[in-house]
């Protein structure tokens, strides 16, 4: 479980990637929800792509 996220937090019940059930091992943090990935590549893709996107709102490259 990473950081204490749970998944009976979580807003999705399958990854919006590859359609397969979220796991507990792929959970991260976004606006304030818990949301879920297939694996921690998934996930980890999910927040390359969001962390680019949040910069790119704000002004930053």
């Amino acid at each position: 479980m990473a950081d204490g996220l749970r998944l009976e937090d979580c807003v999705n019940e399958t990854c919006p990637w590859s359609g397969d059930p979220v796991q507990e091992d792929s959970l991260t943090l976004y606006q304030g929800k818990v949301v879920g990935f297939c694996n921690p590549g998934c996930r980890d893709k999910f927040e390359k792509a969001a962390s680019s996107f949040d910069s790119a709102i704000e002004g930053k490259k």
